[in-house]
């Protein structure tokens, strides 16, 4: 009676009052918790059914089962199966169909396939078990074949059967299997079914084809709340933010009143739309019709202001927010890591913990972005130590984050540690360390690693291929950069804008313009990266005009330039020494763009006007700066204090570089070239005596060259290579054709007061020289030399390669750490302006 009446409570009470129980009374005690979702207490009472020596029946198990299926305890299903085949008792139909629905929702799909192959009897409550556990546990070609052997068995489906295979086809994204599932459920009448007629509309969602999804949902002659939430869910998720609102007002004007689910599925279509006075209309509402006590709902309005760049009113949510989950605290964190506020992020996080809210593997990943953002190693420190003592699940994303986390903090050995010890690795760890060698000027070893990401079956996307290809540019390998292109077109990742932009800074770095150019035409869609690019690359290889032609034509598609754009612009009309075009475009940046020139800018002006001579002006521009200059400013003015040998100008701005930067050596090494190239010796030892006395030193000079896909680097004076005896005698060859065609060593380029005899040998053997001879030694006759040095190419070096190319009858190409030089019988293209 009680049990009728729903009062289980007193049901209980009196049946453990109770001193003679029948195996039907039990029964309907475990049956009874089953249904209102009380497994746990379903199954204690079938252990204690056990202890009492109460034998169960067929009715005890599937009740049993069910309650094993609900808390997805696979351990207690096979208990109870094995007790089933010791019992002796029978496996009927419907105990075999809640064996199978147990397996099935335990993620057991293969001992639920066992179950089913040995039945000999199968109804349908058993073919829609088993076609269910495959599509639930993601096996959707299993589940659609099981669904053809069910009709040539001459078993008809019902509505449940459809859903099930609805359900897998969602998950396959098979177009044309979903058309004819469709026909079929019309043909058979199932289409009038709100249950089903739901899930279609969730399966064409899924497929991107909400067009279907709305055709189905008009032609429904019965809806419910669930059907209206689907077809909001379907526009949401499909980014059509206006359709989904349009839904939502009409369900307005019907009986069916929206629940938190609605709610969420139309603050998720703003959220993704970024459509912030829309937000506010619908905030309005929720506050109006009473769901601001709804968690899920407050916490969709903080992911929607967020999302909407209005971090300050999400806070607001955030603290009318009464009972607070661990999304509550998640979606603030990750609000403020979108809107680039990483110090706030990681408060509220220490904030979290305090509160005693436990984080969950998302709010991890949002604290450790923030880390990576804001390049905080200690916090991020912190937060792994935290992950370690509270034993949370390293799962595979928060483990990439931790990766990126470290290699942005600059601890790259850490970040490769957590790398090899994953368990598991996604294309996205993969992408990761890549990309951290790659941020870090270790091209070689990002390379080395996507070499073992080939042997693997995991596939690179796009964002690895960006970092495959920036490897490729730092290293200045065009023959790998040409192979790697050859990939990308093969894997289809060529029309990705952002793969296509990295193609182009690719060519771009590793000296072919051509080719970057060809890209750049070859691009059906391109953003202002793109174009960045394309004018950066003119730039470095010194052609200008070309430069500030691409830029009009940027105009004329209508792309709107930015900051990156003036940079590259400004840089461009440094390199080629257009002065009066640099001027128009610096004062353009705010007068016709509205952008305000930052340090970078005023840089490539200090530059733009050093190089050209322009130092007095320079330095004056320098000091009506409306920013404070930083060490970019002043070392492009001492740079060109050393092209122009102004010792006195060049002698105040080390002075302030050396307050600023004392662990700079490069600033040390300019200022020691002023004094080397006037002779003033003694000043060159003061300046060296200073680095010693700091602990700086000079970078070494490093050329590199590829030769048959091999990159070979050398050093000044290296003997080190297999071939050291060739590249030698090449030199020596060298030397004499260049004495017999009038070149004569520039000895003041060497930095030490030595004889003239050692100065000429010392220039002899420089890094750039080497690595020309290794070329000339490696390749036939005719074939193009590409150099990159890690330095500025030495002066000498630059006079010599000239004559080279000349005696050699070769093309070469230098690319050291500013520009491009092409060296062509006897010139440049840098027109010795570099």
């Amino acid at each position: 009676m009680y049990v009728n009446f729903g009062i289980l409570n007193d049901a209980r009470q009196l049946f453990d009052k109770m001193h003679q129980r029948n195996v039907v009374l039990w029964n309907i005690m475990i049956r009874e918790y089953g249904k209102i979702g009380q497994y746990e207490e379903a199954l204690k009472l079938y252990h204690q059914l056990q202890e009492e020596g109460i034998q169960p029946n067929n009715f005890t198990f599937p009740f049993v089962l069910k309650a094993c299926a609900g808390l997805s305890s696979l351990q207690e299903g096979k208990g109870v199966h094995h007790h089933i085949v010791n019992s002796g008792i029978e496996i009927d139909v419907f105990m075999a169909a809640g064996l199978i629905d147990m397996y099935g929702k335990c993620g057991s799909v293969e001992n639920a396939r066992q179950v089913f192959d040995k039945m000999l009897d199968r109804d349908l409550v058993s073919w829609n078990a088993m076609i269910a556990g495959y599509s639930q546990n993601g096996d959707s070609n299993e589940a659609l074949s099981l669904f053809n052997q069910m009709q040539l068995s001459g078993m008809k489906p019902n509505s449940v059967t459809v859903v099930n295979v609805l359900s897998a086809l969602s998950c396959l994204g098979a177009r044309e299997q979903s058309k004819g599932i469709h026909s079929y459920v019309t043909k058979c009448g199932f289409e009038s079914s709100v249950f089903v007629g739901t899930v279609l509309i969730d399966m064409y969602a899924k497929h991107g084809r909400t067009d279907c999804a709305s055709q189905v949902f008009h032609g429904m002659s019965e809806r419910n709340v669930v059907s209206w939430n689907a077809m909001t869910a379907a526009y949401s998720q499909n980014g059509q933010m206006n359709e989904a609102l349009r839904i939502f007002s009409q369900m307005l004007l019907t009986d069916v009143k929206p629940n938190s689910f609605t709610m969420v599925n139309v603050l998720s279509a703003i959220a993704r739309a970024g459509a912030l006075e829309q937000g506010k209309l619908i905030h309005h509402y929720v506050i109006k019709s009473g769901f601001d006590t709804n968690v899920f709902v407050m916490n969709a309005l903080i992911d929607m202001y967020a999302k909407c760049s209005n971090i300050e009113d999400a806070h607001l949510v955030f603290n009318e927010t009464a009972q607070r989950d661990v999304v509550s605290w998640t979606a603030l964190i990750s609000g403020y890591v979108q809107n680039g506020h990483d110090n706030e992020a990681l408060t509220h996080f220490h904030q979290m913990r305090l509160a005693g809210v436990k984080p969950d593997s998302v709010t991890l990943v949002s604290a450790l972005s923030a880390c990576a953002s804001s390049g905080a190693l200690q916090q991020g420190k912190w937060i792994h130590d935290y992950i370690i003592e509270s034993k949370s699940e390293l799962d595979v994303f928060v483990g990439n984050s931790l990766i990126d986390m470290y290699a942005k903090c600059g601890n790259i050995e850490v970040a490769r540690q957590l790398f090899d010890g994953m368990f598991k690795r996604n294309v996205v760890s993969w992408s990761a360390m890549i990309a951290g060698y790659a941020q870090h000027g270790q091209a070689k070893q990002a390379l080395a690693l996507f070499n073992e990401m080939q042997l693997t079956d995991v596939k690179p996307n796009s964002i690895t291929m960006v970092c495959v290809l920036s490897s490729y540019a730092q290293l200045g390998a065009l023959q790998q950069g040409k192979w790697i292109h050859d990939y990308i077109t093969r894997s289809g990742l060529e029309t990705d804008v952002f793969v296509g932009t990295a193609i182009i800074d690719m060519y771009a770095n590793c000296g072919s313009i051509e080719f970057a150019r060809q890209m750049f035409e070859k691009m059906s869609k391109r953003n202002v990266v793109t174009w960045n690019a394309m004018i950066a690359g003119y730039g470095m290889h010194g052609h200008g005009e070309d430069a500030l032609a691409l830029f009009s034509d940027m105009k004329r598609a209508c792309i709107k330039p930015n900051h990156i754009t003036f940079i590259s612009i400004l840089s461009a009309c440094s390199h080629a020494g257009l002065v009066e075009a640099g001027w128009q475009y610096f004062n353009s940046m705010n007068q016709d763009y509205c952008i305000t020139p930052s340090v970078r800018h005023y840089a490539c002006m200090v530059d733009l006007l050093g190089r050209a001579g322009h130092l007095h002006e320079a330095y004056n521009f320098i000091k009506k700066m409306p920013v404070e200059p930083d060490s970019g400013v002043w070392g492009s003015l001492l740079g060109a204090c050393r092209i122009h040998c102004n010792i006195e100008l060049g002698e105040c701005v080390a002075e302030r570089l050396f307050e600023t930067q004392p662990e700079n050596a490069g600033y040390y090494v300019l200022l020691s070239n002023i004094y080397a190239a006037a002779g003033r010796w003694d000043d060159v030892a003061k300046v060296r005596t200073m680095m010693k006395d700091r602990g700086t030193d000079k970078k070494a000079g490093c050329s590199w060259i590829e030769v048959d896909g091999i990159i070979h680097a050398f050093i000044v004076g290296d003997r080190s290579h297999p071939q050291s005896g060739k590249i030698y005698a090449m030199l020596d060859t060298l030397a004499q054709q260049l004495k017999d065609a009038g070149y004569v060593p520039h000895t003041n380029f060497v930095l030490h007061d030595v004889e003239e005899e050692v100065k000429e040998h010392m220039l002899y053997s420089h890094s750039e020289k080497l690595a020309i001879a290794f070329g000339l030694i490696s390749t036939s006759p005719g074939t193009p030399i590409w150099i990159t040095k890690n330095l500025r190419v030495c002066g000498d070096c630059h006079i010599a390669i000239k004559f080279i190319s000349k005696i050699v009858e070769r093309e070469i190409t230098v690319r050291d750490a500013n520009r491009f030089h092409h060296f062509k019988d006897g010139s440049c293209s840098c027109g010795d302006y570099w």
